[in-house]
Order: C-alpha cells, then sequence, then structure tokens
C-alpha cells in the first residue's frame, strides 16, 4: 500500500471530477468514459500525467474518497464507484451504499501466531504483511474449515465485459467431501478500503477462469497489527453482501488462557 500522497491525490481527484463533469448528466445512473479521458483532462487543466494512468482510476476505486463535487450527485443510499467495462473503458455507476468495514464489536479469537519474524521484519507493505500472515497461520483454513493453498499472488488478467483485474492471492482449496474451491482474496491495510466492486470482479474472474471450481470470495483487512478480521463475500440480489465475518488475534501461544480454550470449546 502507498503511503498517503496530498499532491498525487489532489491530481487524481481534479482529474476523475473533470471527466465525470463532462460525462455527467442530471438523473444519470451511469457514466462512462475511457482511460484515453485521462489524457484529455490533463491537457485542459495542465496537469501532468503520470506514468501508470491505471494508477489514477485504482486510487479513486481503491483508496481515496470521491472528490465532493461528484458525492453531491449522489441520490439518498445510493454512491457512485467505478466499474471497469472493458479493455481500458471504465463507468462511474450508481450502487446502494454498501460498506465492507470490521464489526467492532465482534470478540476476537486468538490464534498462535506461526508468522516467522523474518517474513515479519522485511514486509515492505502493510498488503504484503496482512498476505504472509493469513497464508503462514493458514487462516483460511481455519475461517473456511478446507484445506487452503496458494495458487498465486497478484494475479492480473483480463475478463469479458470488464477488462483487466488484479486479484491480491488466489488459493486453491477442498473439504472433507472432496468439493473443490477456488478463492480470490482481497488484501487492506492502512488508508486502503475493503472494495465490493473488487469483491464482485474477483468472483466474476473466477467464474471465467476456473467454472468447475466453488467460488468463495475472501476480504482481509488488518484491524491492528495483530488483529484480523477476515469476510466471506457473495453476491445476492444482485449486490456484495457479507456471508460471514470473523476476526482472529495472532498471539504468542503462552498467553492464549485455559479460559481461552474453555470459551472457544463451547461453540464446538
Amino acid at each position: 500500500m502507498s503511503a498517503p500522497n496530498n499532491r498525487r491525490d489532489n491530481r487524481y481527484a481534479a482529474l476523475i471530477e473533470s471527466i465525470f463533469r463532462k460525462g455527467y448528466r442530471k438523473g444519470a445512473a451511469e457514466v462512462p468514459f475511457h482511460r484515453d479521458a485521462l489524457t484529455a483532462a490533463a491537457k485542459k487543466l495542465k496537469i501532468d500525467l503520470p506514468k501508470n494512468l491505471g494508477d489514477v482510476v485504482y486510487s479513486i476505486r481503491y483508496r481515496m474518497a470521491l472528490p465532493k463535487a461528484i458525492a453531491k450527485t449522489q441520490p439518498s443510499g445510493k454512491e457512485w464507484v467505478i466499474e471497469g467495462r472493458g479493455r481500458s473503458q471504465y463507468a462511474f455507476r450508481l450502487v446502494p451504499v454498501n460498506r465492507i468495514s470490521p464489526n467492532p464489536n465482534l470478540a476476537a479469537i486468538k490464534i498462535p501466531d506461526a508468522t516467522p519474524e523474518i517474513v515479519s521484519a522485511y514486509a515492505l507493505s502493510d498488503e504484503q504483511a496482512l498476505l504472509a500472515k493469513v497464508r503462514y497461520n493458514r487462516l483460511l483454513d481455519i475461517f473456511l474449515g478446507v484445506a487452503a493453498y496458494s495458487l498465486q499472488n497478484h494475479l492480473r488478467t483480463a475478463v469479458s465485459g470488464l477488462g483487466q483485474v488484479e486479484i491480491d492471492e488466489i488459493y486453491v482449496a477442498v473439504d472433507k467431501k472432496g468439493r473443490q474451491f477456488i478463492l480470490p482474496v482481497q488484501a487492506k491495510g492502512g488508508h486502503d478500503r475493503l472494495s465490493s466492486v473488487q469483491a464482485r470482479q474477483d468472483i466474476a474472474c473466477c467464474a471465467e477462469k476456473f467454472p468447475n471450481l466453488i467460488c468463495r470470495a475472501i476480504s482481509a483487512q488488518f484491524v491492528e497489527s495483530d488483529l484480523i478480521a477476515l469476510f466471506e463475500l457473495g453476491v445476492r440480489d444482485g449486490d456484495v453482501r457479507v456471508v460471514e465475518e470473523r476476526h482472529y488475534r495472532l498471539a504468542p501461544a503462552d498467553i492464549i488462557t485455559s479460559e481461552d480454550l474453555r470459551e472457544y470449546a463451547k461453540g464446538a
């Protein structure tokens, strides 16, 4: 995850606001645009374009709040999101407000921390550290009751009708009945927000690339440095919903007490 950069964020917000203003009409539920519109907007506003044009759209979608001028056009109970529409094509779309955020009242389950210290010491970002902790502590196995195996990090591919998508990490899994699963994982830490749009894209990608496997979409987020929230997400009535949420606290084995174990046994 990149650190906050006010100058960059201000440039990105100005570019995306200009594109929205040009295409928006009162009452519209969608505002399509092509990535090339960033070049035209930058020229008009005399803004230096970043080398990676995709970072503008990515940052607005997953890291930054929409500019106030765009947010003001949102009807009550709805919000604008940016969705892929094919190669280099996007659209602002009005969707029901759908926040995916950790429940502050959910009890944490203590798990013996199996993360190698050398991995924790050299992780280069919150996202890398989070993915490593999920992997080394087998949190997907615990959360879903399956045997899960990491297949690939940062899978970048094209999906029909959506264009390029990137999945933070993807797992394959099998359960005691022999059912096989594909588990796309999005990981967020720090200032990044879990995204229902990204979850929908992950599910669409797995349906296209792994049609014979059962897709269970997972989102992971640091609540604290040793506390991880895991969500299973699914599409219900056209919207992304939280199917299940659990919080896991990675702890030294000697602070997991007999009382903790007795409490966990009650839910067995």
